[in-house]
């Protein structure tokens, strides 16, 4: 798609102004543009903490206030500055109508119609399967559920997408339930990597991280002698080589632990790599659909997988953008009632005289991976379905939001900027509206702190992303936006966007003789299933001599126009318009409808 930027920096026709006798040498620019493609990255000032608090039956409680809950950083009481509560469609339909709302008295006249816009889903739902780290038969009965299940999820408001860690099998969302099946049909078990069945020794992440960066039995900086002598201490370690010794028919340990320390490495880069390609596409898709309209969710289809302790800062960052974009993640353990390692049909087991240490060791790291979902499923408002095998019910309890999720936000007191892990915990004050022995609290468990503190800057971009990706319109700057398109063949339109800004409403800093102020104006375009396409960033240094400033303010301000080269459809224009000074915004949405 091309995309063309045009700038009438009309202030609306300075020719017509009055105007002042010219300097004596060149005159300052009183407006210097810079423009750009839009692009976001997110951060989070604030720590937003999604609560679910849910009755004895499982019900979503939604008649809580901001003054009924607890919050605590590292068991500090902290003060909650921001509370919002967000309700699913089938708690909106529950709502009354206004109150002073009477359908009997007289209506108004009716007026000019609006320019059209296009009804854009309210709800998309994300199945993520993990074909990663899930066994190929658990990875088919999962298959068979979601097949029996994706047709419930969807309805006139809704589009569903399936994906997948690996990232080799993609469905975008969509109303269309044959391409829902087609999909999921079309995921294979992960077939990189290490294979437990076959491999001498096998080790695991979980052991290998164990083995390097835990206990440093295996360390690569050790040498041979060293690791010898750590065999009657460690009992991983003596279990590994015993392992190594019966899948290699040998005890001559000269041959073994090159084997041993070659498939521990393996197993690590594995397992670090698998780890993070499922974090990143994971944290991908959280991006993608943080720019999608109304409600929206993930249903993680997984077993959980190992994180070593550098990759928790990946996880933080999973919880921070999926809390920014208001989007819950709900999980659902693919094992269901799952055996004891070393039970399961598909594993191949162990050989080795300390078996047992090593099936202690593959039942740690099945609760640690766990833990992953629970954790995932807590920190953004979401429901962890475990240890049940009624698969397609799972998904179909998860695919439903909430009815009420309560958002908290807080600013930590004397925060360092240490990257350091701060853990949380939400609780309900006494005297709440209802009995705290039956509720159950689901919330966000901690966070990690920044490295470093947010900018003017990051503060500014982070803002302006926030109200780009929301439907809310604004105005507290005075803008109008106006469309128009032209079709110059039917395969192609020009659809042009003009942007109009009443000077008069924004906030002016007077320096050197000058007014002045930074306006920052994105114009983005986004497609009828609320897919973010494209935009542009326009930021204006304005510098306006008092008579500009007075002329611009009495006329019909300033205007920006951009144009975009698009196939004919039905699109949504969103524009935003910041300036610095004031700290004021205004967020406009037009739709359009070319044919």
């Amino acid at each position: 798609m091309i995309l063309r930027r045009t700038l009438l920096l009309c202030l609306i026709s300075a020719a017509a102004w009055p105007q002042a006798s010219p300097p004596p040498s060149p005159p300052q620019p009183e407006i210097v543009s810079h423009d750009a493609p839009a692009t976001f990255s997110s951060r989070i000032n604030l720590v937003t903490v999604p609560v679910v608090v849910r009755d004895r039956d499982g019900r979503a409680v939604g008649s809580l206030r901001q003054e009924d809950f607890q919050l605590f950083d590292k068991g500090k009481a902290q003060i909650v500055t921001r509370f919002s509560i967000e309700t699913s469609g089938s708690a909106a339909a529950k709502a009354p109508p206004p109150p002073d709302q009477d359908a009997s008295a007289p209506q108004p006249a009716a007026t000019p119609a609006e320019p059209p816009k296009p009804v854009l889903p309210s709800r998309y739902v994300a199945y993520f399967f993990d074909d990663i780290h899930t066994k190929p038969g658990d990875l088919l009965q999962r298959r068979q559920a979601a097949n029996r299940q994706i047709g419930d999820t969807l309805d006139p408001n809704t589009r569903a997408g399936i994906f997948t860690t690996s990232g080799r099998t993609t469905q975008d969302f969509t109303g269309e339930v044959g391409k829902l099946h087609a999909a999921i049909n079309r995921i294979q078990p992960w077939e990189r990597g290490l294979d437990k069945n076959q491999d001498c020794p096998a080790i695991s992440y979980y052991v290998a991280d164990y083995l390097i960066n835990k206990s440093s039995s295996l360390s690569p900086g050790l040498s041979d002698s060293m690791v010898l002598s750590r065999i009657g201490v460690d009992q991983l370690l003596n279990a590994v080589i015993q392992e190594a010794e019966a899948c290699l028919q040998t005890t001559d340990l000269s041959q073994v632990l090159p084997q041993v320390r070659t498939a521990a490495q393996l197993a690590l880069s594995y397992g670090t790599t698998e780890t993070f390609t499922g974090l990143s596409t994971l944290k991908d898709l959280i991006r993608s659909m943080s720019s999608l309209p109304g409600n929206r969710s993930i249903v993680m289809v997984s077993p959980g997988f190992i994180l070593a302790d550098e990759q928790r800062v990946f996880e933080n960052d999973v919880f921070e953008k999926a809390i920014h974009a208001n989007l819950t993640i709900n999980t659902l353990d693919v094992r269901g009632l799952a055996t004891l390692a070393g039970m399961d049909a598909e594993d191949r087991g162990h050989a080795g005289t300390s078996s047992a240490i090593l099936m202690q060791a593959d039942n740690a790291a099945a609760s640690h991976a766990q833990d992953l979902l629970g954790e995932l499923a807590a920190g953004t408002g979401g429901t962890f379905f475990h240890n049940d095998n009624a698969l397609a019910e799972g998904l179909q309890e998860l695919a439903a939001r909430p009815e009420y999720v309560y958002v908290l936000g807080f600013s930590p007191d004397n925060l360092k900027f240490d990257g350091s892990y701060h853990g949380l915990k939400v609780t309900l004050k006494n005297g709440a509206g209802v009995n705290r022995a039956n509720l159950k609290i689901d919330a966000r468990r901690g966070y990690w702190a920044p490295n470093h503190s947010i900018s003017p800057a990051e503060e500014a971009k982070e803002e302006i992303e926030d109200a780009v990706f929301s439907r809310d319109e604004r105005l507290d700057i005075p803008i109008k936006l106006h469309t128009e398109f032209f079709k110059p063949s039917e395969a192609k339109a020009e659809l042009t966007v003009e942007t109009r800004v009443d000077l008069k409403g924004l906030k002016f800093r007077k320096a050197d003789g000058r007014n002045r102020d930074t306006l920052t104006v994105v114009t983005g375009l986004f497609d009828q299933n609320g897919r973010y396409m494209k935009g542009t960033e326009r930021t204006m240094e304005m510098q306006l001599r008092d008579q500009t400033l007075e002329a611009g303010k009495s006329s019909a301000g300033l205007v920006v126009k951009e144009s975009f080269d698009i196939p004919p459809g039905r699109y949504v224009v969103r524009v935003v318009v910041r300036d610095t000074e004031g700290r004021s915004m205004a967020a406009q949405n037009q739709g359009i409808d070319i044919p």
